[in-house]
């Protein structure tokens, strides 16, 4: 028997599946612009076609902006309480983080990514069309090797552990 190109492997999965979903979500806290290589090497129960591939990428465009828009919102709502950018502070209990926590059920470098958003926005670089972009390359920089165990196909019960 040969298998085409286009055809699955036993064991994997053409279509991405909610467990898909919360595996990136989680990796998304250490990598917010995954390579489609690093994706296809850490989901490896998933048979990559085009349609799949634009899903997994969408999901992690997503992912930025909901999370970037979170960012902006609390850093301009901390800016109209006249807080300074070292004042900013998440702790477990703020609103953001349960907001982010409940999202992405992680939490790394929220501090870091609602101070740089604060200090754009109070000096005004906010209105400037690409103020964004210097803000996602500090970021950027933030991010981690993601785990091996991710590269597994039980990633879920090694997370518990």
């Amino acid at each position: 028997m040969s298998l085409s190109l286009h055809s699955a492997l036993p064991g994997q999965n053409v279509t991405l599946t909610p467990l898909h979903l919360r595996k990136a979500k989680l990796m998304f806290f250490y990598v917010r612009y995954p390579s489609s290589v690093l994706l296809k090497n850490y989901f490896c129960d998933v048979h990559f076609n085009k349609n799949n591939t634009a899903q997994l990428v969408k999901w992690f465009s997503n992912f930025r902006e909901f999370y970037y828009i979170q960012m902006e919102k609390y850093a301009r709502q901390s800016i109209a309480e006249g807080l300074s950018a070292d004042q900013v502070e998440v702790t477990t209990e703020s609103e953001l983080y349960k907001i982010l926590n409940l999202h992405y059920n992680r939490n790394n470098q929220i501090e870091t990514t609602l101070r740089e958003f604060f200090r754009a926005i109070a000096v005004g670089k906010d209105r400037e069309q690409s103020w964004k972009k210097p803000i996602y390359k500090v970021i950027a920089r933030l991010d981690d090797i993601v785990p091996e165990y991710f590269k597994s196909q039980d990633w879920m019960e090694q997370l518990s552990d």
